[in-house]
Order: C-alpha cells, then sequence, then structure tokens
C-alpha cells in the first residue's frame, strides 16, 4: 500500500471517529489504537492534533465537492437537481454529530472559519448556478435576481443552525428540509416549475417512504 492510500485510510479512519464521538474527546491514542498503529507512526503523517484536524477538514470539503460534482454529471433539470442534492443531504444527515461541529468551533475555530467560509462559499455557487438553470430551462421565473436569491437562501440555511428557533433534531428531520426545499422552489419557480416540482416531490416522499 502506497503512502498516500494510507494516509487516506488515516484521515477516513479519523473522520468516521469524530463524526462518531466528536473531536475533542477523540485523542492521538485512540486513533493510533483504532488504525492499528503506533502513535509514532502515526506522527510520520502528522506533526499534532491540529494538523490532523486540518486534514479532517479538507477531507470533508472534499467530499462534499465530489459529491456534488457527481450530481452535475447526472442528465438533470435544475429542479431534479435539487431534489438530488437535499437526498445527498437526507443521508449526510443521518451521520450528523452536532458535538463534532461544536468542537471544531471551540477548539479549532481557525479550521471552523476554514469549514464554513468553504461551505458558504460552495453553497452560493450551487444555488446561484441553479437558478440560472433553471431560468433558461423555463422553470424559474425570468426576473429573479440569481446573486441576492442565492445570498438569500444560503443566509437562512446557516442561520437556522445558528438559532435557537429549533432544535437539531427538527433540522436534520425530513419534515424541516421538505419544507426549507418547498420554500425556496415556490418563491422562486414559475407555473410550469411549481407543477413539475409537486409532481416531482410526490415520486421523491415514495422514494422516502421505500
Amino acid at each position: 500500500m502506497s503512502s498516500d492510500q494510507e494516509f487516506q485510510n488515516i484521515i477516513e479512519k479519523v473522520s468516521q471517529l469524530y463524526e462518531q464521538y466528536g473531536i475533542k474527546s477523540v485523542t492521538m491514542d485512540d486513533v493510533a489504537r483504532e488504525l492499528g498503529m503506533s502513535k509514532k507512526t502515526l506522527y510520520n503523517y502528522v506533526t499534532n492534533k491540529d494538523d490532523l484536524v486540518s486534514h479532517y477538514v479538507e477531507y470533508v470539503t472534499d467530499q462534499r465537492r465530489c459529491n456534488v460534482e457527481e450530481i452535475k454529471k447526472q442528465d438533470l433539470n435544475a429542479i431534479e437537481e435539487l431534489f438530488e442534492v437535499n437526498w445527498h443531504v437526507i443521508q449526510m444527515l443521518k451521520h450528523y454529530n452536532p458535538s463534532t461541529d461544536y468542537d471544531l468551533k471551540k477548539y479549532y475555530p481557525q479550521h471552523y472559519r476554514k469549514l464554513r467560509e468553504i461551505r458558504q462559499n460552495n453553497m452560493l455557487q450551487a444555488v446561484k448556478e441553479n437558478i440560472v438553470r433553471g431560468k433558461k430551462e423555463g422553470l424559474y421565473r425570468q426576473e429573479l435576481d440569481e446573486d441576492i436569491i442565492a445570498r438569500a437562501h444560503v443566509s437562512r440555511i446557516e442561520n437556522s443552525f445558528a438559532n435557537e428557533l429549533f432544535d437539531i433534531s427538527e433540522m436534520i428531520s425530513w419534515r424541516f428540509i421538505r419544507e426549507m426545499m418547498v420554500y425556496h422552489v415556490r418563491g422562486i419557480a414559475n407555473d410550469k416549475g411549481v407543477d413539475f416540482f409537486h409532481r416531482k416531490l410526490k415520486e421523491f416522499e415514495k422514494k422516502m417512504d421505500t
């Protein structure tokens, strides 16, 4: 096994540990033990825990970018793309551990800021591109300002996670995601788009039930 592949395996295992137990409680000894290697060997790949967390953040952002790229490769219109993105979000949230974000924000603020900045920029770009596509496909209203709508939509999502009006169980539920999606699409779609959206919503909810 190449050193690059071994390092990839290390980061994948670390990601699983952090997402299951949080970051603070997982020590370098825990990581080495789970990987079946000595801590000395682990330090051949990273200098300390801060360095390991930095690589974890890079891994998470790369995974999310790859997921978006895979969706874009599919032959989907703008509204179908929204459903596919939300399906991936639902799968991701099944493994969501609030303590991981909490630990990152409290103990590794520089990495948290980097993750949040990348996440916001990627979301802004994805939403804006989706709106431009939807307008070209005749599904969204032509007079929309995609830049303002994209920023408003991302801000709404970010603020939902930052306030106390919803608890975390609500925010990661299909009920919450569904209402956010309905709110967004009905605000940007024309009659043709709204009709298509609700037909796809019925199909998607059948998929959710299986």
